[in-house]
């Protein structure tokens, strides 16, 4: 159930992508954000569809892997495309029977848009963990923020934490799925009954998953103190991040490629 989550998870690679400066990746996935919810056309969103699937096969991370990420947000995605179907105002397509209910051509248009734009979007940000260590994207979101430690902001701790809630997501899931396991094994049921009585079910997950957390924090806790880690102070790096040409030549191309997407907008009629 919660192996198809890839988010957090680092997949290693010796690809141009992997040896990117870790500062490049997030600003390009940052712009990569930004720039798609400002695609409006169907060709916009075809530029950006080639674009991603061309950085994950240049950086060697099975396709496959990369869409098992999707499972698990399926009913997410769904439920947004049946708002959008319903919701959305406009000339009537067809009428659920029996009901008031009428889902529109926009409302189709919007769903369509909407199922795009999101996989893209978890496509897009898997990349960035799955091709960046959890050291190098410290590194990267503690440089990014240094220039505020002016006005005291802790860059290296908020840096820090960062990361490590997003390289616990994994752990967090696996633990998650070995109580579940156990809890079968005794005779709780998961599956059955509706949304309700499933949500219900899962109540009794949560302290023992609490209790797991806190136990986990703790131990890293005291691990980074018998190590003697005091933060950013007086902190070296055994790799020091510095721009190089192909991390200048990446940027660039990935910032036309997207760039592109949008200017479709304009002039593309589909």
């Amino acid at each position: 159930m919660f192996k198809n989550i890839t988010i957090g998870q680092h997949y290693p690679g010796d690809s141009i992508i992997h040896r990117l400066d870790p500062r490049i990746k997030i600003l390009l996935t940052i712009l990569y954000m930004i720039l798609l919810f400002m695609v409006k056309n169907f060709s916009g969103y075809a530029v950006f569809a080639v674009f991603i699937v061309s950085v994950i096969i240049v950086s060697g991370v099975p396709l496959s892997y990369v869409m098992r990420g999707m499972k698990s947000l399926l009913f997410i995605i769904a439920f947004t495309a049946v708002i959008n179907v319903f919701m959305t105002p406009g000339a009537p397509a067809f009428r659920i029977p029996g009901t008031g209910i009428v889902a529109t051509y926009e409302g189709i248009v919007s769903m369509a848009f909407m199922i795009i734009r999101l996989t893209l979007l978890i496509m897009g940000t898997s990349m960035l963990t799955l091709t960046s260590s959890p050291i190098a994207l410290t590194d990267g979101i503690e440089r990014l923020l240094s220039p505020f430690k002016r006005i005291g902001l802790p860059a290296h701790e908020l840096a820090m934490m960062m990361t490590i809630a997003i390289r616990f997501i994994p752990t967090l899931l696996e633990e998650t799925e070995k109580i579940m396991k156990a809890q079968t094994a005794r005779g709780a049921d998961f599956e059955s009954g509706n949304i309700f009585k499933r949500a219900k079910a899962l109540v009794p997950l949560l302290v023992p998953l609490f209790i797991s957390s806190f136990r986990r924090a703790d131990e890293l806790a005291m691990a980074m103190d018998c190590r003697c880690y005091n933060g950013g102070v007086n902190r070296t790096r055994l790799k020091q991040l510095k721009i190089v040409p192909a991390d200048i030549w990446c940027c660039a191309v990935a910032v036309v490629a997207l760039s592109a997407g949008v200017a479709l907008r304009w002039f593309a009629v589909v």
